[in-house]
């Protein structure tokens, strides 16, 4: 690891050395040959979307506590329901999607 590696890759090289290459992907949800061609700096694909995969599935928690709902949600549905369109055909959705944007579980990368 180089002081120079961005956070997600960091956290990736982390979870590959902690356990395999094999493993990483399968927590990241892309493929052996994916990840190892990001680990060694050559990644043809969107690093975009594979440092949102990375940090989705290695640095937050699995779950967080819902302040609008009062209830313990997967961190991607958590997010997931933040980052999408408002749902103007459903006032309740809009009341829980409007919380979302306030809160501080919701990073609000896609406001």
């Amino acid at each position: 690891m180089t002081t120079s590696d961005p956070r997600w890759l960091q956290l990736l090289r982390d979870e590959a050395e902690k356990t395999s290459i094999g493993r990483a992907a399968l927590r990241v949800g892309y493929s052996r040959t994916a990840i190892s061609q990001a680990l060694s700096g050559k990644y043809p694909g969107d690093l975009g979307k594979l440092e949102r995969m990375v940090l989705a599935a290695l640095e937050l928690p699995m779950a967080v506590a819902c302040p609008y709902l009062q209830l313990n949600l997967p961190t991607t549905m958590c997010h997931e329901f933040a980052a999408k369109r408002a749902p103007t055909h459903n006032p309740v959705a809009m009341q829980h999607w409007r919380a979302c944007q306030q809160c501080d579980m919701y990073s609000g990368e896609d406001k």
